[in-house]
């Protein structure tokens, strides 16, 4: 199984980044999958997930302003970051979830400017 993150860097507050995420050895299609970010010194948080049906939720602090989306086709996982703010800076990672069993992905880095 290889879940791997792309599109992370370093942008100013206000700007936008979209992730990426490249799922392979797993039924994309019937995972959940979510985006998770650890900021240095601080635990991992749940960012958004969306589920095989679509069906998407949010953490309080990113609604309204990132979006996740899914293309099953090719078993990707998106992240749309708008209005970036520096306390969005952290490691990004990909999930993916069905039943009891889950996998990582390695991260990407986002840097938030003020």
């Amino acid at each position: 199984v290889q879940l791997v993150e792309s599109g992370g860097g370093l942008v100013q507050a206000g700007g936008s980044l979209r992730l990426s995420c490249a799922a392979s050895g797993i039924i994309f299609s019937i995972n959940v999958m979510g985006w998770y970010r650890q900021a240095p010194g601080k635990q991992r948080e749940l960012v958004a997930v969306i589920t095989s049906k679509g069906i998407s939720n949010y953490a309080g602090s990113v609604k309204g302003r990132f979006t996740i989306s899914r293309d099953n086709a090719k078993n990707t996982v998106y992240l749309q970051m708008n209005s970036l703010k520096p306390e969005d800076t952290g490691v990004y990672y990909c999930k993916s979830a069905l039943g009891l069993q889950y996998h990582w992905g390695q991260g990407t880095l986002v840097t938030v400017s003020s």
